[in-house]
């Protein structure tokens, strides 16, 4: 791809000035207490970093996916878990903004960019997790309501949300299985929502998880996002862009990582010289700054045809799974201490390893579209 433009330049060092200023002083604390400063998604909203890609008519930057990407990746530079809570407050916005009705979009993406409302995607359940087109929720009609039941694990914004975008199964009967699921727009207010949240995470803690029962929750049918037994369809569409997005949180923890590495071998001494005037220590260097661009490359083009309508899912799979494995490897034995602060970008990039896929889903995507079987 070509040189970022002016204007995207702009972005990431408004996002990365953003980050360094709000981020730096109580990310370990969050991370330590299992919290989150709403604070900062009030700021992040006023300055236009959630939503960035949603069509200006919604409430959003009309920006592209690529200028989301930068974002996120300047984020996650200073920590993955206030970057990933960030992104989780939109997350799934995406969708709407693709296949919903003008009433949908008015009702729901304005609030979202304007830091009034949080969102989730409810797909995971506890015996379908990469197996999408297995799940079991069930949404059957009655009158002009669907009735909702089952249940979801691993859901962001789960106990915080406002609303959010569930696969169900509505065509039971249907003779091919991804013909049987749709997604439906939930508000978490309707009685019958239940949701728990989960605590003790590796790593993203001040990012909201939880588990969610739906103990027949009645929603309008007017909430169907798209049409009915599309769903398995339109969640691979939202993963197109949120793959790209994960792969820039995890794109943002290699940078930081390196940047963290960088700082330590200038000041740290062995033998009476710095770490630095070693070889073998600069060829590491080296080494990681290699992967981290050609993950950065990668990524960008990814996200570049994307923007220009050239969705390849192949080309999105191998940048977020190589964004995602490079930013697991740029550590050193000090990476586990926590007085260095580098061990949180080690535990907030494995978990990228496994969101919008896991790597081994991703190597059978890449496959897939190879051998002619997508």
């Amino acid at each position: 791809m070509a040189e970022l433009t002016a204007e995207q330049r702009d972005i990431r060092k408004a996002a990365r000035e953003f980050a360094e200023g709000e981020f730096t002083e109580v990310a370990r604390a969050l991370d330590e207490n299992e919290t989150f400063d709403d604070g900062l998604w009030k700021k992040a909203a006023e300055l236009g970093f959630l939503g960035a890609a949603i069509e200006e008519e919604s409430g959003g930057g009309g920006l592209g996916i690529l200028e989301q990407c930068l974002i996120m990746e300047e984020f996650a530079r200073v920590d993955g878990g206030i970057a990933q809570t960030l992104n989780a407050a939109y997350f799934g916005s995406q969708l709407i903004d693709l296949i919903g009705t003008k009433e949908q979009k008015g009702t729901y993406l304005p609030p979202l960019c304007n830091g009034e409302a949080r969102m989730g995607v409810a797909v995971t359940e506890p015996d379908a997790g990469s197996d999408v087109a297995s799940v079991t929720t069930t949404a059957v009609k009655d009158g002009d309501h669907y009735v909702i039941t089952g249940n979801k694990m691993f859901i962001s914004n789960a106990t915080i949300g406002d609303f959010l975008i569930v696969l169900c199964v509505t065509n039971p009967e249907a003779s091919v299985k991804h013909h049987r699921l749709s997604t439906i727009i939930v508000e978490t207010n309707r009685p019958g929502y239940e949701a728990n949240k989960l605590k003790g995470k590796l790593s993203i803690r001040c990012s909201d998880t939880g588990e969610i029962t739906f103990k027949d929750v009645r929603v309008p049918q007017s909430n169907l996002l798209g049409e009915e037994g599309r769903g398995f369809y339109n969640i691979m569409e939202l993963f197109n862009c949120t793959r790209l997005e994960i792969g820039a949180l995890a794109l943002g923890t290699a940078q930081g990582a390196l940047d963290k590495t960088i700082m330590h071998v200038r000041q740290r001494r062995q033998f009476g010289n710095p770490l630095a005037a070693f070889q073998i220590v600069q060829a590491k260097i080296a080494d990681m700054a290699t992967l981290t661009e050609a993950a950065r490359s990668l990524l960008y083009r990814a996200a570049s045809q994307v923007d220009d309508g050239e969705v390849d899912p192949a080309i999105i799979a191998m940048a977020k799974w190589y964004a995602c494995e490079i930013a697991i490897q740029l550590h050193g034995g000090y990476g586990i201490l926590q007085e260095y602060d580098v061990e949180h970008y080690w535990r907030d990039a494995k978990v990228m390893e496994i969101f919008e896929g896991t790597k081994e889903i991703e190597k059978i995507l890449i496959a897939r579209r190879l051998l002619g079987r997508y």
